[in-house]
């Protein structure tokens, strides 16, 4: 197991008032009188401080985190050597804006966005704040490279929240419903779903490509833009097969193929990317989440050829690739190669898929426990069938929380328990998150 983080707070769950405790409902009462209605809060404890996969509200409560900001904080919370990285980025410069006057950071980044996105072509990157900004970027250059206006994306997928990308987005409520309208030329298809659509992954591409070819033309093209796993959409991970003829389909038409690994990348599934798994090598990778550790930060990172099309000043944004958040991507991607987290991945995976498994034979609302590395799910059915349970899942999250323990839902139809844990968490940690988790299931059984 990988060494845990040396900590201030300790590495144990201790629930010390009602979940939320009292500074907590404090705190909640005056972010009612302030804050928008529309930004919502899953677990309405208020944080004071968190090392490695422990947060401590204001109330003294010790959570355990299995969600890591949503895939964020991979490498654990105040991992010291980030701290140490950003501390000193501070003290020199915080802002110059790189299309102004730039710093070897951006570059560094770029460098070694270049290094560990797959392929061994030549590449360039562009840096920007989110995983939204990323994505539009991405059909930005799409577009402009191919002189192609068409944008192929899939059922179940979550690309983001801004105009063109709730666009991209399939789920109506809460991320799209009187948004509208939204951009055009956005054409959805069916994904590759094995609890559900019971076909191979060669027999779910021909589906997905026929439609493409009959709905929109090949020639109409500009990109397909797929998250390899998907992830708000349910952990959804396409049956073998499927992403490589997705592959092999745009390269034979001209098309952009687009890996959307803001979830899935960055060591999350036990490889820095997802497609890895099945040796894919997109046109475009669009990252952010894992990448800093915490701080805004996000890239497109692509064929030479691509990002290059693009004319001079077309890219770019006030705070892409601000010194700061380079500085801690830089010292995140370091922390992952030094202490072995892609193996880490893989091992935390195994154990949690292995608990699933085994609890999945006694209860009866489990119809999938599926996912890569530690980036694993279980989707929630009613009993005997394979109509969705988004009851349970509700349930489940709230009898995790009320313990001290963070789980997240997600799914196009809100069934799904989703596991996110830091890469740093102890197999102690994870055994009590993971007993926590059963306990939940079986009451929701």
């Amino acid at each position: 197991m990988v060494a845990s983080i040396e900590s201030t707070v300790g590495t144990e769950r201790k629930v010390v008032t009602a979940l939320p405790g009292p500074k907590s409902q404090e705190l909640h009462a005056r972010r009612k009188a302030v804050v928008s209605a529309g930004v919502t809060v899953g677990f309405p404890v208020y944080i004071d401080r968190a090392e490695g996969a422990i947060i401590v509200d204001v109330d003294g409560n010790h959570i355990l985190d299995l969600g890591s900001g949503i895939a964020v904080t991979s490498i654990g919370h105040a991992v010291p050597e980030l701290v140490k990285a950003v501390s000193e980025q501070v003290a020199a410069f915080t802002h110059t804006c790189f299309m102004v006057t730039p710093y070897e950071s951006y570059v560094q980044v770029c460098e070694e966005l270049s290094a560990l996105t797959p392929g061994t072509h030549e590449k360039r990157t562009a840096l920007f704040n989110s995983g939204a900004e990323a994505v539009e970027n991405a059909v930005k250059i799409a577009r402009h490279a191919t002189g192609r206006q068409a944008i192929i994306v899939f059922d179940h997928a979550y690309h983001g929240r801004t105009n063109l990308t709730m666009a991209l987005t399939a789920k109506n409520m809460p991320y799209k419903d009187g948004f509208g309208p939204f951009a055009p030329e956005v054409y959805r298809v069916s994904m590759s779903y094995p609890f559900r659509d019971g076909r191979s992954g060669a027999e779910a591409a021909e589906f997905a490509i026929k439609q493409i070819e009959t709905q929109v033309g090949a020639k109409n093209v500009a990109a397909i833009l797929i998250e390899p796993i998907q992830g708000e959409g349910g952990f959804i991970v396409p049956a073998e097969g499927f992403l490589p003829a997705l592959s092999a389909w745009t390269k034979a038409n001209g098309v952009v193929f687009i890996a959307d690994e803001i979830q899935s990348g960055f060591g999350r599934t036990g490889a820095w990317f997802a497609v890895d798994h099945e040796g894919v090598v997109p046109d475009m990778v669009t990252t952010a989440k894992g990448l800093a550790g915490g701080m805004p930060l996000a890239g497109v990172t692509g064929r030479a050829d691509l990002m290059d099309a693009v004319h001079e000043g077309g890219l770019g944004g006030t705070y892409g690739g601000n010194p700061v958040a380079s500085a801690a991507a830089l010292a995140s991607i370091n922390f992952m190669r030094d202490r072995n987290l892609l193996e880490r991945a893989g091992v935390l995976g195994d154990t949690i898929t292995t608990v699933l498994t085994n609890l999945a034979q006694d209860v009866t609302i489990i119809g999938e426990v599926r996912g890569r590395g530690a980036m694993i799910a279980m989707e929630l059915v009613e009993p005997g069938t394979t109509n969705p349970n988004a009851a349970a899942a509700k349930s489940i999250v709230k009898y995790c929380n009320d313990r001290g323990v963070i789980a997240l839902a997600c799914g196009t139809y809100g069934n799904v328990i989703r596991l996110l844990p830091p890469l740093v968490i102890t197999d102690e940690q994870l055994a009590d998150g993971l007993a926590v988790l059963s306990d939940a299931v079986r009451a929701a059984n």
